[in-house]
């Protein structure tokens, strides 16, 4: 038989249990009290140190950014970690795009898996929260007040806290390795374009599409030695690191492509992205608020990539350095002078402080008319290598007929006759390539491709000798003209 004769009564239990209420309440009143709130939270923080339990695991997290930067480490772990899904998870993110031969499955909302490193179970756990950011620019009024809806995502890496030493000092590192081993293997070039939240806001953000463009130096209309002079460049520039640290210099090159429109600039480009297996970062300057936005993007561009502004003596309007160097290329009058975007800025962008914040850069120009440009942005050091795209020569049309109409055959009497009229026509290996893309039989295509040269020399003449007889009758007025102020200042 259980004794129940030495417990307390129920009413005696109460009683404590009011009594230590009392207590606790009056402690806490007294608190509030005595104590600012920021020393009640100093000791509430104290007293749940020494009451919680033990624990013997230690939790990494590992976000997305570090600051301004990417974090290398959280991009290698989204790339290790891809392949190691576990199937017990039950939402993924499922996409494909065109031309992909399969299905891309990512990571949702969040996950968690296991992986196993020399004996060391590690736990892996995927977060990712949305963040909303009510972005207000002062003296505006409502209008300029934007909510910018972000996601903010991390890792988190749990193990055991006695293999500390060896998941930083081995596991780590080897997460690193493997997925620079995968992304070589899978990489995949990448076109990046400039989005914004609103006019006004300043959080830009690069989103991304599969870069399927198919040039390759191979199909480019140019002249061997031009190619082979830009391949060489490209090589050297790879595989001279060291060399660019030797002479402190940043590692990154950049290319000016001019000349008149259809002569294959955006062909070059994809094939050098090609073969660099860079990704592309279109920047529109256009789309570039002010000068800080610029060095945001900069941070948010990756290494091995090349940032490309096309057009640049028309996507903006460039004041003329030697007068007006301060002046802003996107005047809004009502922002102040530093929230707005500056050739000052442009130039510190490509070859300032800023620019070295990452490595194996290239940078390219394009434009229609070099001589629009401020001899600033051209100079050694910001534009390197200044590559002229010509009309379209001999050498280049042999390409081209290779490429699309497989003709090899130089003695052919249409071949020879269209040599003979591109070396007396002024045509771009657009005009050219659209020309033979008209029909699948070659012979109707060189047949007509020589009826639109001949016409286009035809036109060509008719618009010189107009010039002449422009010039003829201007030159005869000024002359007449002369004389008749001659003779009126004799008769004076």
């Amino acid at each position: 038989m259980v004794n129940y004769s030495g417990l307390p009564s129920p009413l005696s239990i109460f009683s404590a249990y009011a009594s230590m209420s009392a207590s606790i309440m009056l402690f806490q009143t007294m608190v509030n009290q005595v104590f600012p709130h920021q020393v009640q939270d100093y000791i509430f923080s104290r007293i749940r140190h020494y009451f919680k339990p033990l624990s013997s695991t230690t939790t990494l997290v590992i976000e997305e950014r570090d600051g301004m930067s990417s974090n290398e480490i959280y991009e290698a772990a989204e790339i290790y970690l891809y392949d190691k899904i576990s199937p017990e998870i039950d939402v993924f993110k499922l996409s494909k795009q065109s031309k992909e031969k399969k299905l891309r499955v990512n990571f949702a909302k969040s996950w968690k898996t296991t992986d196993i490193f020399e004996g060391v179970e590690v736990i892996w756990r995927f977060v990712s929260e949305e963040c909303k950011k009510t972005l207000t620019f002062p003296g505006h009024g409502n209008f300029d007040n934007d909510i910018f809806v972000s996601e903010k995502r991390h890792f988190e890496l749990s193990f055991d806290k006695k293999y500390k030493d060896k998941v930083l000092n081995c596991y780590m590192p080897f997460v690193l390795k493997e997925a620079n081993v995968i992304k070589a293997e899978k990489k995949v070039v990448k076109l990046h374009t400039l989005g914004c939240s609103s006019s006004y806001s300043s959080a830009q953000f690069w989103d991304s599409i599969n870069f399927e463009h198919p040039s390759t130096f191979d199909t480019l209309a140019m002249d061997a030695g031009l190619k082979k002079a830009i391949i060489e460049d490209l090589d050297r520039f790879l595989r001279r690191k060291e060399f660019y640290k030797k002479v402190g210099k940043v590692w990154k090159r950049g290319y000016l492509l001019y000349g008149p429109p259809g002569t294959g600039k955006s062909s070059l480009i994809a094939a050098m992205a090609n073969y660099l297996k860079f990704d592309i970062f279109d920047l529109e300057l256009a789309n570039v608020k002010r000068d800080s936005d610029l060095k945001k993007l900069l941070l948010r561009t990756t290494n091995k990539s090349i940032l490309v502004i096309e057009d640049i003596d028309c996507s903006m309007e460039l004041p003329d350095r030697r007068n007006t160097a301060s002046l802003p290329i996107h005047a809004d009058a009502r922002r102040p002078r530093d929230q707005q975007f500056t050739l000052a800025g442009l130039l510190n962008f490509i070859d300032g402080l800023w620019s070295s914040c990452g490595d194996e850069r290239v940078i390219i120009f394009t434009t229609n008319n070099k001589d629009k440009i401020d001899p600033a942005l051209l100079r050694p050091g910001r534009m390197d290598m200044h590559i002229h795209m010509s009309y379209l020569t001999i050498e280049g049309f042999t390409v081209l007929a290779k490429n699309y109409l497989k003709v090899h055959d130089h003695q052919n009497w249409q071949f020879k006759e269209i040599q003979e009229l591109i070396e007396s026509v002024q045509v771009t290996p657009a005009e050219v390539a659209e020309e033979l893309i008209k029909s699948d039989n070659a012979k109707i295509c060189l047949e007509r491709l020589v009826k639109f040269l001949k016409r286009k020399r035809m036109k060509n003449e008719e618009t010189e000798e107009d010039g002449s007889h422009v010039l003829e009758l201007f030159t005869t007025k000024r002359i007449k003209s002369f004389d008749n102020k001659m003779n009126s200042v004799e008769v004076i």
